[in-house]
């Protein structure tokens, strides 16, 4: 009982930094992130279920009015991209588990196609045209549009990474340019800082996933067949 006690304290604890006050379980939520999106960088398989536990506990801190107090703000798309990211990342590592190569990489990143990119800025631009008014309507934090980028970017960037698509990293970018300022705004200010800090991070995975996949190619010397071996006729 006494455990059970010091457990729910906790996870209702704040960490008091000068006049700001952070939510332990946002700080070891985005700590989990943190860890994942290095395992990401490596294609490491035990990427996958450290950011479903991080997910988890972010999922408490943007249904705030409900495991907070109750004048926090809730973030319908922030939280309801945590559910999203505990869904795709089940693909995400079933995926990479099965496709596990020699190299001890769970994936070989490459370029999306033509037709990949159209879908995806075309996902992008109506599902937050479609979620907007629904997330507005659920009572989510002003400016709506922005939580309902956000959720469908982040969407879009793990099924991304599932699939090793390298643009993966870019959708991360263009998903922290309006998830920072909406997070600062709300009061959350432990992701805020990190996501602020995922935004260079996420410019770093974008290069090395882009050598990897340069790594990865056949050279043209390789391809080609050897000039000194007689075929048979």
């Amino acid at each position: 009982m006494d455990f059970l006690r010091w457990l729910i304290e906790a996870f209702n604890s704040y960490i008091t930094i000068g006049s700001s006050a952070l939510l332990v379980r946002e700080v070891v939520g985005n700590i989990f992130g943190l860890a994942s999106a290095l395992g990401g960088i490596r294609r490491k398989i035990w990427a996958w279920p450290v950011g479903i536990i991080g997910n988890a506990l972010l999922l408490t801190v943007f249904l705030g009015s409900i495991f907070g107090h109750d004048s926090t703000a809730n973030l319908l798309g922030q939280a309801g991209r945590q559910i999203m990211f505990i869904a795709v990342s089940i693909y995400g590592w079933y995926r990479w588990k099965s496709s596990k190569n020699s190299s001890g990489h769970a994936v070989t990143p490459r370029w999306a196609t033509a037709k990949e990119r159209i879908s995806m800025a075309t996902v992008m631009v109506v599902g937050t045209v479609a979620l907007t008014p629904i997330f507005g309507a659920l009572g989510s934090y002003e400016p709506v549009w922005a939580d309902a980028w956000t959720f469908v970017g982040s969407l879009l960037a793990t099924f991304g990474m599932a699939k090793g698509l390298v643009e993966f990293w870019l959708v991360w970018v263009i998903v922290d340019i309006v998830g920072v300022p909406l997070l600062f705004s709300a009061g959350y200010y432990a992701s805020a800082f990190m996501y602020l800090f995922y935004g260079v991070f996420t410019l770093f995975g974008f290069f090395m996933w882009w050598k990897a996949q340069n790594d990865a190619k056949p050279s043209i010397e390789t391809s080609l067949p050897d000039p000194t071996i007689k075929v048979p006729n």
